[in-house]
């Protein structure tokens, strides 16, 4: 006996299945809407249903951030060396060839100059993809050199921060940056020249103990995950159970440690309006 009959006699067991063809399509890992890319990509990658912000890269960001053809880029072919000669599941050096070609980016954080709603500005945005935004001593050179220029030019400093901390495969090299960034940012702090910071999700380790930290105005994205150690290892630490949202934008809001949320699509103006006030 049958568990159902149909009740159209035109569908049939051998009726052909319309695939809808492979990457027109994302899912939200908040609310799990599926959302067509051109519709994403229009409203800044956010979700149409939850607002969520999906991770970005640096070519995103300054697409919708800067003037159109305005940004010039800085030492866009500069690349790590293996000074420690490390290796663990494959050697170092591998590992760093391989993600160039695979995303055409040569580390970490892409630096430049641009103007926003016409005002001149250095610009540096990190990219997660690229070991997981990890800061070794090509990021860590790259943003010195952009905050060099802010200096010099005294143009107002924008750094867009996505890391997962330091690059362990550089070792010591990787945690000096941590100084050699937050000295640049000190002099540029005397000469009274604006820094703002832009934290995305995540924001972490000694990205977030060094320059991500140190601006003169700090913009979150909505839901950013933003901190030192992660959660997990302070409640393993500590052995207590952390206060609810602990280390998202919008706790760190209320504790003081960040200035402003903004959602992407009005990131562009927030700065605008900031860098008006300032300037």
């Amino acid at each position: 006996m049958a568990w159902f009959r149909r009740s159209k006699e035109n569908i049939s067991p051998d009726s052909q299945k319309k695939d809808l063809p492979d990457g027109l399509w994302e899912k939200c890992p908040n609310c799990s809407e599926i959302i067509h890319k051109k519709q994403l990509e229009a409203n800044l990658w956010t979700c149409i249903k939850c607002n969520n912000h999906f991770r970005i890269g640096s070519e995103e960001y300054f697409n919708f951030l800067l003037d159109k053809n305005t940004f010039k880029e800085m030492d866009k072919k500069m690349r790590s060396n293996d000074p420690l000669e490390f290796e663990d599941t494959k050697k170092y050096s591998v590992r760093i060839q391989e993600t160039i070609k695979k995303l055409n980016l040569y580390d970490a954080v892409r630096t430049g100059t641009g103007k926003l709603n016409g005002i001149e500005v250095a610009i540096g945005c990190m990219d997660f993809s690229f070991i997981g935004g990890s800061m070794g001593s090509v990021v860590g050179e790259k943003l010195s050199r952009l905050i060099d220029k802010a200096y010099k030019n005294n143009l107002p400093l924008i750094i867009i921060s996505a890391s997962g901390g330091a690059r362990m495969m550089e070792g010591a090299f990787s945690l000096m940056q941590m100084a050699k960034t937050s000295s640049r940012l000190a002099r540029l702090s005397e000469a009274k020249i604006p820094y703002i910071s832009i934290l995305t999700d995540p924001t972490t380790g000694g990205t977030t103990a060094s320059y991500a930290m140190l601006g003169d105005i700090h913009i979150a994205e909505p839901q950013a995950l933003i901190g030192f150690a992660g959660p997990r290892v302070i409640k393993q630490t500590i052995g207590k159970d952390l206060p609810k949202g602990f280390q998202k934008s919008e706790f760190l809001l209320e504790q003081g440690f960040i200035d402003i949320i903004s959602h992407r699509k009005d990131l562009k103006s927030n700065i605008y309006n900031i860098l008006t006030l300032m300037t």
